[in-house]
């Protein structure tokens, strides 16, 4: 009921967020970070443990005018913004559609702090 909708990530003890099963509807999910997470994570993960992203997540760096881009592994499942590393912080956006049976598609654009980090994880089983 959230497809093509934005939802905002507003809550800094984290929140995790689990997606429907993906079977290529080409329905599209968008997160907007509304709050800075100060601690946990927030977390947007797949139903199952077919179902996996692939993407890129481009990053500005916290040092000077610079950017990092991080790709998904073949195993992915799982974004985490932790407030710091991996995003998380406030005006961060994430775009994630349903394209295929067991594939989503993801874009991040986000700012990091600290030695900057992937927040794609293969973590559900």
């Amino acid at each position: 009921s959230n497809a093509g909708r934005t939802m905002n990530l507003n809550i800094a003890s984290g929140a995790t967020v689990t997606l429907p099963a993906a079977s290529g509807t080409g329905n599209t999910y968008r997160f907007f970070v509304q709050t800075t997470v100060t601690s946990n994570s927030y977390k947007i993960q797949v139903a199952n443990a077919n179902d996996t992203m692939s993407g890129v997540a481009v990053v500005a760096n916290d040092g000077g005018a610079t950017a990092s881009i991080f790709e998904t592994a073949a195993d992915s499942d799982t974004i985490t913004l932790n407030g710091t590393t991996t995003g998380g912080i406030l005006g961060g956006q994430v775009e994630i559609q349903d394209v295929a049976s067991n594939k989503f598609r993801v874009l991040i654009n986000q700012a990091a702090t600290g030695s900057e980090a992937t927040p794609f994880s293969a973590a559900v089983s």
